[in-house]
């Protein structure tokens, strides 16, 4: 299935989608309704599952299986990613009808930086074995660390390279619409909407690291964790706008979440000696994110009564 085909056949198709995306649907800024968002995640969701069944009817029931596991355990992750963009919008100021361009800008770039980090990842596994039993063992402790530590207030102002960016770039003191950069005096100058843009790809990279180990935990095929990052991803800007207003309800997805990353790296690690079924592995996972959100509602729900 990994042929240099698939790879040129499914990112002209990524590229062409983007392009309507950005240049035809959404060219012009306005601020995303409920209704255009639903119309949006139910597309990008339509077209993951429907690749998915493709991938079904010419490569199997196993491959199907493994792209709709690493969509769900990406999909989730980016859910609790959502939580930190909404931060970076809030603490930047950003109008919402520039929400939508910087989000949509920032999966460009996502695809690319993932792209490559999918690429090292498969590199290293297929050439040194024990690769998965290091990202098992971080996978796991990541999952601990997000289990126990205590939620903090990010600060990506406070970011090191954003500070430094922010110290030697040309940059206009205030927005300039939905402009990245723009010109005054003869000179080429960044707007702060293009700083918030580096934040965006900044904490993806940054949140992938999690994400994509976690992926390789469920197949090995460096094409099923490429497409089910991008579809995820794709269906980012949309969820960002739907679940915006929801996020801070769910109290108990980060817990959830941890459960996940603990579950594929332990599985990751045992795998040699207890090998657990892919089918398995995808029940388990939405059997966990299922009981993080009904859990959250019944909390919400006792506690505003």
């Amino acid at each position: 299935m990994d042929t240099p085909l698939h790879w040129i056949a499914f990112n002209v198709l990524v590229l062409i989608a983007v392009a309507l995306d950005l240049g035809v649907f959404h060219r012009k800024a306005h601020k995303i309704e409920v209704r255009e968002t639903l119309i949006w995640s139910f597309a990008w969701i339509g077209l993951a599952v429907a690749f998915g069944l493709g991938i079904l009817h010419f490569y199997g029931r196993q491959s199907s299986l493994e792209f709709f596991a690493g969509y769900v355990i990406e999909k989730a992750m980016s859910v609790d990613n959502l939580f930190v963009f909404l931060v970076v919008f809030r603490v930047f100021a950003v109008q919402e009808e520039f929400q939508q361009r910087v989000l949509g800008y920032g999966i460009l770039g996502a695809l690319v930086m993932r792209g490559a980090m999918i690429a090292a990842g498969a590199a290293l596994i297929s050439r040194f074995s024990w690769t998965m039993y290091v990202f098992g063992a971080f996978i796991v402790l990541v999952g601990v660390h997000m289990l126990i530590a205590r939620e903090e207030i990010s600060h990506p102002e406070e970011n090191f390279l954003v500070r430094n960016i922010g110290r030697h770039l040309r940059l206009t003191k205030e927005y300039r619409g939905g402009k990245f950069f723009t010109r005054e005096n003869g000179q080429l100058f960044a707007t702060p909407l293009f700083l918030v843009l580096l934040v965006i790809e900044i904490t993806d990279v940054t949140l992938a690291v999690d994400s994509i180990p976690a992926v390789f935990g469920i197949t090995r095929d460096p094409f099923i964790v490429y497409t089910s990052n991008v579809f995820a991803i794709l269906g980012l800007r949309a969820l960002y706008f739907l679940l915006a207003d929801l996020l801070e309800r769910i109290k108990f997805l980060r817990v959830g979440l941890a459960v996940v990353l603990m579950f594929v790296g332990v599985k990751m690690i045992a795998e040699p000696w207890l090998p657990i079924s892919v089918g398995v592995s995808l029940v388990a996972i939405l059997g966990i994110l299922a009981v993080a959100v009904v859990v959250s509602w019944i909390v919400r729900k006792n506690v505003s009564s």
